[in-house]
């Protein structure tokens, strides 16, 4: 009997021995899996944190360009307007020496007439004399 309870205790002892292991190996697979899982969260995070970093540079580079872009767009705004001004100034010289000339052309042509009137009555005068 003694021989059995050996058996028995052999065949309880191996029974549980194969449990252990299959428990082993199921424990190991788990643990694989979830360092696989863990490194490609990690290495999605990784890129993540790149693109990020990369975004940051990129959104940088754009406001200074936006920057330098608003800068030149006002100094070529203040260039129309002085421009705009010294326009402004020009046609109001032009229109003050049109003016002028329309002035000096009256007063041409009457003294044109004057002169011919002096000329005709001079002429009326040597012919009575």
């Amino acid at each position: 009997m003694e021989e059995s309870l050996k058996n028995r205790v052999i065949l309880i002892l191996g029974i549980l021995t194969v449990i252990f292991f299959i428990g082993t190996l199921s424990s190991c697979n788990s643990s694989l899996r979830n360092k696989s899982a863990r490194d490609k969260e990690m290495a999605a995070r990784l890129e993540l944190e790149e693109r990020m970093s990369k975004s940051s540079q990129d959104k940088a580079s754009v406001e200074k360009q936006l920057a330098a872009a608003t800068q030149q767009l006002e100094e070529e705004k203040a260039g129309r307007q002085a421009s705009e001004k010294a326009l402004l100034q020009e046609q109001l010289v032009n229109q003050s020496l049109r003016e002028e000339l329309q002035k000096v052309t009256k007063f041409k042509e009457a003294l044109e007439e004057d002169l011919k009137e002096a000329l005709v009555t001079n002429k009326s005068v040597k012919s009575k004399q």
